[in-house]
């Protein structure tokens, strides 16, 4: 048997890894993607495996590995480091026959093997991307991404602030214009009226949290989110007096990339959830004092709701770049 290895943080995988994986894939029987990965990488360990075994699942003869990063010496010059990689690949896997890799550490990594070594597009030319350069911009390297990878990469943008204030009605034309996904207001999917149980707001609380997961793997860039967990304590304290401790933990759960707080200048409209109108002035204050006591940044939108898509897209433009 012909046995293959492939070797990489990959911090994140992205399309150039696929197609070398792929390719060596076809000229073994066997082939081990060895990942290696510290306490410190800057993508948690587990994920970027979870990408890798999503990735290949249907792909028998391709044996993902994790491997803890703790024998590199990267002080040393690469025939003396690449023969403490060997030493280190020797003690884990069964023997290995072909090294595949892009990169120069190659030849010597093979020789220490005692492996041949095939190298695959070192030049880059046919995928011109690198992981470091899609975490420094993943944007410009989009479609590098695999979808899987994508959800991690996706920034969200929170549409925050009092009733009425036309945050449904901006991320439904957000994502229009940018081409995205949108997270709605799912208390109105789960409640009919303000009458309601600390055990509907751990409900809303949790699948709001499931939609915007549920969402992010669709999302091309940004995730437009229409409310957050906090304004679901907000509305809790308000109405029943108390925040279930479970609304604290799924706002940690969610990462916003972006705040905009939305002005209360705009006219009232009421509906069967909307009954604050005569006490607008008092919960924007409530809604920026629980965004200043978290110190979480926000852009604060006001005006015609054309002075506001104006605003918006400005900012979102600037995310983009």
């Amino acid at each position: 048997m012909k046995r293959g290895l492939v070797i990489g943080k990959f911090l994140p995988i992205h399309a150039g890894h696929i197609a070398l994986i792929k390719f060596a894939a076809q000229q073994c029987d066997e082939l081990i993607v060895s990942m290696s990965y510290t306490p410190h990488d800057v993508i948690d360990p587990s994920l970027r495996f979870s990408w890798i075994i999503e990735l290949f699942t249907k792909y028998t003869s391709i044996k993902p590995a994790m491997v803890l990063d703790n024998f590199d010496d990267e002080s040393l010059p690469l025939p003396e480091r690449t023969k403490v990689w060997a030493d280190f690949i020797k003690r884990t896997y069964p023997p290995i026959d072909i090294l595949f890799s892009s990169e120069e550490y190659g030849d010597p990594f093979a020789h220490h093997l005692g492996a041949l070594h095939q190298s695959f597009d070192p030049e880059r030319k046919s995928l011109p991307v690198s992981a470091s350069r899609i975490r420094q911009n993943p944007f410009q390297y989009w479609d590098f991404i695999p979808s899987v990878v994508r959800p991690y990469f996706v920034k969200k943008i929170c549409f925050y602030g009092p009733e009425s204030t036309g945050k449904s009605t901006m991320a439904k034309k957000m994502a229009t214009i940018y081409q995205t996904e949108f997270v709605p207001e799912v208390a109105r999917e789960l409640i009919a009226s303000n009458v309601f149980s600390l055990e509907d707001i751990v409900k809303i609380g949790h699948a709001h949290v499931e939609r915007i997961e549920e969402k992010a793997k669709s999302a091309n860039r940004i995730l437009f989110c229409d409310t957050d967990a906090i304004t679901t304590q907000i509305y809790s304290q308000h109405y029943l007096h108390a925040v279930p401790e479970v609304l604290y933990t799924l706002e940690k759960a969610v990462h916003y990339d972006l705040y905009f707080l939305f002005d209360i200048d705009v006219a009232w409209v009421a509906d069967d959830l909307r009954d604050l109108g005569h006490q607008r002035e008092a919960m924007l204050a409530v809604f920026r004092e629980a965004l200043e006591k978290r110190n979480i940044p926000y852009v604060f939108v006001s005006g015609t709701y054309e002075v506001r898509e104006a605003m918006i897209r400005t900012v979102v433009d600037q995310l983009l770049r």
